[in-house]
């Protein structure tokens, strides 16, 4: 198949830039498509003439989910799927799914045709679980873990600098720019459908550098071994095993069982049991870490979502913090938002995202080579919290400082979780018994990420709802926290083990598994069945 046969043969001990940088741009045009709802989420219900006015940053919330919530729930399917067919076929596939949801959103004339394209591109889409799988295969040295895992996350820092940009700013085009488009117009009947439009044709330049471009990383459809031309056996060449390990041939006709690795039968590691798989694949370090995943997806999925809710909520009356004390302003009382508009919240959220892509660029691999990746992931844990107490407080500024109070609080937020993903992404590799699940472990966390992606946005919307009829927004915020601090107790059930051959294995002689080359094979009479 020509998407997934392998063009030419990677060194293992070269960092892989350009199918990572390859890999980048496939990713890129998925955060400029997710987030670019973000901005008019909150005035799209609004558009629709959904329900109460009031309860506008519920049904967004629901909006917003709808993708995460079919995701979840085929997520470990694409897993799967991708260990069997290989990553780029699901990868492309994810793509244009996104690129028909999109569509099917700008053409929407209600609400349940904007969820069926939500729900339709969660559907399709796997690529989370499949891009870390990817990354995964292509990095193979653990100094380049670090800079490896970065390079996504700081993908999706840039998507959600122009995806947020785009939304807000082409967003209803016919009241933003009068004077191009007609008030009897197509945008004037789908006022959403620009922004859609433009992150589609972005999906479809990103499908075809994938296609054109990306190289399949399965590992059984990479070549067996790496042998220069000089290696060939001829007929005057005598049959002498080779010293190096690296160039031990996969078939020797000198062993005792012709046709096996190294005299030994290897399909145990590439295609284990059943029984053993469900056993062995999903430890207490893979499901701490599934956990810890889906609790830190789930709290920044909730600030994603109210933070532009925020921003554009009419502004309550408050005291302006200059003329209280600190002790004075009531942190259970914080009535509305900032009274922002929409075009100007696309302007923040895109600065957001240069904060953490300045985060991710200097800050992490600092932070991963000081304190270490346990470490680093505890620290940013514990620390997550704090992110969330702000916001309401944001509230009691006066105007001629809100600006600068929003970016300081963008900037704590950015720095714990733009640091705690890519460790919690490096973390699940090292637990990974075996690559051959690799697929199938990132898919159940993709999973795992999408339905806590699906219940943080409503129930957010709801918390800000019930916080603003009771003058309270910042109920929606302290909620957030509330789980962040859940986070940071579980955090300490994660324990950084790396892998190690199966404890019962009786015989020394038998087949081992190392993490980052693949099987060691050992020669003894019996041959044995590597557990995972």
């Amino acid at each position: 198949m020509f998407l997934t046969s392998p063009r030419k043969i990677r060194d293992p001990e070269k960092f892989p830039t350009v199918q990572l940088c390859l890999l980048a741009i496939v990713r890129l045009a998925e955060p400029i498509a997710l987030t670019s709802i973000f901005p008019y989420a909150f005035q799209l219900i609004k558009h629709f003439h959904v329900g109460d006015e009031s309860d506008a940053s519920f049904y967004a919330g629901l909006l917003i989910s709808a993708f995460a919530l079919s995701e979840s729930l085929t997520g470990m399917y694409w897993g799967g799927l991708s260990d069997r067919v290989g990553r780029k076929p699901v990868l492309l596939l994810g793509c244009l799914g996104t690129m028909l949801s999109m569509t099917m959103v700008g053409f929407a004339s209600n609400i349940y045709v904007a969820l069926a394209g939500r729900a339709l591109g969660g559907f399709l889409n796997g690529n989370i679980g499949v891009i870390q799988t990817m990354v995964g295969e292509l990095v193979t040295k653990p100094e380049h873990e670090p800079r490896a895992y970065s390079i996504m996350p700081f993908v999706w820092s840039i998507g959600t600098i122009i995806g947020p940009a785009i939304g807000g700013y082409f967003a209803d085009p016919v009241r933003g720019f009068p004077d191009r488009f007609s008030e009897d117009g197509l945008f004037a009947r789908f006022p959403y459908l620009l922004p859609n439009l433009l992150c589609s044709g972005l999906l479809l330049i990103s499908i075809i550098a994938g296609y054109l471009l990306l190289e399949e990383t399965h590992p059984d459809m990479q070549p067996r071994i790496l042998l220069p031309g000089s290696a060939c056996a001829s007929d005057e060449t005598p049959l002498m095993a080779t010293a190096d390990a690296v160039r031990t041939p996969a078939v020797d006709s000198r062993a005792e069982r012709y046709g096996t690795f190294d005299g030994r039968d290897d399909s145990g590691w590439r295609n284990p049991p059943a029984k053993t798989m469900t056993r062995k694949v999903f430890t207490k370090q893979i499901v701490a870490l599934i956990i810890a995943l889906g609790i830190f997806t789930y709290h920044s999925m909730t600030y994603d979502h109210l933070l532009p809710i925020f921003l554009e909520d009419d502004r309550g009356d408050t005291i302006s913090a200059l003329s209280t004390s600190v002790l004075g302003i009531d942190p259970f009382s914080s009535p509305g938002g900032l009274g922002i508009p929409v075009q100007k919240v696309g302007v923040i959220m895109s600065v957001n995202g240069v904060i953490a892509l300045v985060v991710q660029a200097v800050v992490f691999p600092f932070a991963a080579a000081t304190f270490g990746i346990q470490r680093l992931f505890t620290l940013v844990t514990l620390l997550h919290p704090v992110a969330y107490f702000m916001m309401p407080f944001l509230t009691y500024l006066p105007p001629s400082w809100v600006t600068s109070g929003i970016y300081a609080c963008l900037t704590v937020r950015n720095l714990l979780s733009i640091i705690a993903y890519p460790v919690l992404l490096i973390l699940l590799k090292e637990a990974t018994p075996s690559p051959c699940v690799l697929g199938r472990i990132n898919g159940l966390a993709a999973s795992a990420g999408a339905a806590c992606r699906t219940m943080a946005p409503p129930v957010a919307g709801y918390l800000y709802t019930l916080g603003s009829k009771a003058e309270f927004s910042g109920l929606a915020w302290y909620g957030s926290a509330f789980v962040a601090i859940v986070g940071a107790i579980q955090c300490f059930s994660v324990r950084r083990e790396k892998p190690q051959a199966d404890s019962d294995v009786e015989s020394s002689d038998d087949m081992r598994f190392d993490h980052k080359s693949g099987p060691i094979a050992t020669v003894a009479d019996t041959p044995s069945i590597l557990s995972i």
